[in-house]
């Protein structure tokens, strides 16, 4: 990235849900290191789900950020809108050989470790940062005759990076820029471990992209220089630099804030129906006291 970029951040939150507290510290450490700096602040959904993404949701969003006094450039990019872009990254990645159909659903592979491991699959296999277990068919070794074969059976399936063939493209040492939210012009090196995430899921057979395909792909043709998100995305950073190496795309630098807890002491949660923006609105709450809501985990 070059030194004379302009600073320009983005917002991506996914409309699947309701806004929480979460969120709103999000964005607002987005707007507020943004502003420190003289940068511009885009919005994103993240809205690659339309099943559970929705127009009412997103409307919401877009509601609760008016409300909570977050202000952005121009119009927000909706990922749905540019399902092409992912897929021209994905065709390249194809080309150079890096991603394999993978046809084992995740039943499938629950079955396949229970019978491949005397004990708990806990124990014996190893596991991504989110918890769930490297995928470990075979299809990486399948011929292109083979794998033809297979997707012309309409077959649902994922498209999967090789990552064992990806490593071997990238420097002895891949790291990543993070930067402190009090001096953001100072960072320092994070050596990323994208092999710690196995054969990433990269799009799938009903969708043209995944979290991880979608985000670097935005992130290059949004210019965005300085990503601020939580530290739940912490180690996915490793496999989005891998990627930025693997399509040539630049990379930005990035800081991974605290995330706000709830009164079970886990991260908040839409899933888990954690209290929403729309909720605090509606009790009149003053969003220029937002902040006395924060809980952070120790």
């Amino acid at each position: 990235m070059p030194s004379s970029a302009p600073p320009v951040f983005r917002f991506a939150p996914s409309p699947n849900g309701a806004l929480h507290l979460g969120h709103a510290y999000s964005a607002l450490v987005n707007q507020q290191i943004c502003a420190a700096i003289d940068g511009t602040c885009l919005l994103r959904l993240e809205d690659i789900d339309q099943t559970r993404c929705t127009p009412e949701l997103a409307q919401q969003m877009l509601d609760d950020l008016t409300w909570l006094g977050i202000d952005w450039h121009g119009e927000p990019r909706r990922q749905s809108e540019h399902f092409a872009d992912y897929r021209r990254a994905l065709q390249k990645l194809r080309a150079d050989g890096l991603i394999y159909p993978a046809f084992m659903s995740r039943g499938d592979i629950r079955r396949m470790l229970a019978q491949e491991v005397d004990a708990s699959p806990d124990e014996n296999w190893p596991r991504d940062p989110d918890g769930s277990p490297h995928y470990p068919g075979d299809e990486r070794n399948w011929s292109l005759d083979q794998q033809q074969a297979m997707l012309s059976k309409n077959q649902k399936h994922s498209w999967r990076l090789n990552m064992a063939a990806a490593l071997q493209l990238v420097p002895d040492q891949l790291y990543w820029r993070e930067f402190e939210e009090s001096d953001p012009a100072q960072s320092r090196n994070i050596p990323a471990k994208p092999e710690l995430w196995g054969d990433v899921v990269l799009a799938r057979s009903d969708t043209p992209t995944s979290y991880h395909l979608a985000v670097t792909v935005d992130d290059a043709l949004q210019e965005v220089t300085h990503v601020v998100r939580g530290r739940d995305l912490y180690h996915a950073t490793s496999v989005h630099r891998l990627l930025q190496v693997l399509l040539d795309l630049p990379a930005p630098r990035y800081h991974h804030h605290d995330l706000v807890i709830g009164p079970d002491g886990r991260k908040l949660s839409k899933s888990n129906g954690d209290v929403s923006l729309r909720a605090l609105r509606r009790n009149g709450v003053d969003p220029a006291n937002i902040a006395q809501h924060f809980t952070f985990a120790a």
